[in-house]
């Protein structure tokens, strides 16, 4: 993003420059941000609604709204929710995911990155940065994570450089025999919480 965010508490970000406001999510928005994960898994994952999968996408306040230490964040633009990112407090399963990946990264102890989605039009705004800024100073606050986890789709247009960007390999599922799920396996730093904070600046 360019520009100033203008703080308001937590998550509560305001990128007036261009109109975009991200905040966290009540049950007004979930319609919104179901619609923005829906388009996001038929049209860039082309997996379309998978139940085992994509469960949370359906009922995503049970999944991220009434549990503590989860999180859905939205960004709201000309009154429309244009991209979504949210924490679940479950690590990898295995199967389908390696093993190794599931033991590293366990349920309670692990913050997952998740549904960091932006529609085609709000894309190179920093958005999905700034969510990641966000989700990951949540991740701090809420207490008793001590891994930050996140698996992404390389076929999705930009999404492998992107998470580069900002995290550290763990797999390629690519390099394994038959090549897994074609997935990548990703960690990022966790931040020291800072509770005191409220304000963000703009990335």
């Amino acid at each position: 993003m360019t520009g100033a965010v203008a703080g308001r508490t937590g998550a509560d970000s305001g990128h007036g420059d261009a109109g975009y406001v991200l905040r966290t999510a009540t049950a007004d928005d979930l319609g919104g941000a179901r619609a923005v994960m829906l388009d996001t898994v038929y049209r860039d994952l082309k997996s379309g609604y998978v139940p085992r999968w994509h469960a949370d996408i359906i009922d995503p306040e049970s999944a991220y709204l009434r549990p503590e230490r989860c999180t859905l964040l939205v960004v709201e633009h000309g009154g429309e929710i244009v991209a979504t990112g949210a924490v679940r407090d479950r690590g990898p399963q295995a199967p389908p995911n390696p093993r190794w990946v599931a033991d590293r990264f366990p349920s309670g102890s692990t913050a997952q990155l998740c549904r960091i989605y932006v529609r085609p039009e709000h894309r190179r705004h920093g958005l999905a940065r700034q969510l990641v800024r966000e989700l990951r100073e949540f991740a701090a606050r809420a207490g008793g994570y001590t891994a930050l986890y996140l698996h992404t789709d390389p076929a999705v247009p930009g999404a492998e450089p992107f998470w580069r960007s900002l995290a550290h390999e763990v797999c390629d599922e690519r390099t394994l025999p038959g090549g897994g799920q074609g997935i990548v396996h990703f960690e990022l730093p966790m931040p020291l919480p800072d509770l005191g904070a409220t304000t963000t600046p703009a990335g």
